[in-house]
């Protein structure tokens, strides 16, 4: 599949497989990586054929392909959200405790995980809303957030109400420390870290209003 250029989208904001694809551009040729549950997931379906990007599921897969679709669905072969994939050559299975070992043993180039929050230095909070009724769901982002050598976020920017998920601060429980290094979302792509956030891109809005909305302070390489 053909990933298209981010100028492709400048005059609207990304849909889930538009910024699949912007994700997919971004990832090294021949890493290893893993996609959490939910919307990164999708990024398998957008890396291009012959780039070496071997991607790993914590139930014990490596070299996972794109979804599966039709007659190619294997209920035994599955991603850690419990969706059908398909494997390539030389795919490999192992027991769930070793792919844990290769989280846990900084074996990951990149991950790219899901989250409620997103702080400007890096912070993670995406297990928990800290709601008494809500129900944790931890998985393995802990792991990977600490083991993988780059952690992406993809999620969308702004909650159903408004408020924006890239934050000055996390006020929810935190999955890991300064961890994250770059946020991808429906309207922009940032950098973030001990310095701060930085706009990379946006989509359907231009950064000086994207900065306002957000309370980022516009350097001079910023566009």
């Amino acid at each position: 599949m053909t990933t298209p250029s981010p100028q492709t989208y400048a005059d609207h904001r990304l849909s889930t497989d538009e910024l699949a694809a912007v994700i997919a551009r971004d990832i090294p040729a021949g890493a290893f990586v893993n996609l959490g549950i939910g919307q990164p997931t999708r990024i398998a379906d957008h890396l291009p054929a012959g780039s070496g990007i071997v991607l790993h599921t914590e139930n014990g897969m490596l070299n996972m392909g794109p979804k599966a679709e039709g007659d190619a669905v294997d209920p035994d072969l599955t991603n850690a959200g419990k969706a059908p994939v398909t494997e390539l050559p030389g795919a490999a299975y192992f027991h769930h405790a070793d792919s844990f070992a290769m989280m846990r043993g900084g074996h990951l180039d990149v991950c790219v995980l899901g989250a409620y929050q997103v702080a400007f230095n890096g912070d993670l909070a995406n297990w928990h809303t800290g709601k008494p009724d809500a129900i944790p769901a931890v998985g393995g982002a802990m792991d990977l957030a600490i083991g993988a050598k780059d952690v992406y976020v993809m999620m969308s920017l702004f909650t159903r109400s408004g408020e924006p998920k890239l934050v000055p601060q996390c006020a929810y429980p935190l999955t890991g420390l300064g961890c994250v290094s770059r946020v991808y979302t429906d309207h922009g792509v940032f950098d973030v870290g001990p310095e701060g956030a930085r706009i990379r891109e946006t989509y359907g809005v231009s950064s000086h209003v994207l900065a306002e909305r957000l309370g980022i302070t516009l350097s001079d390489n910023t566009f």
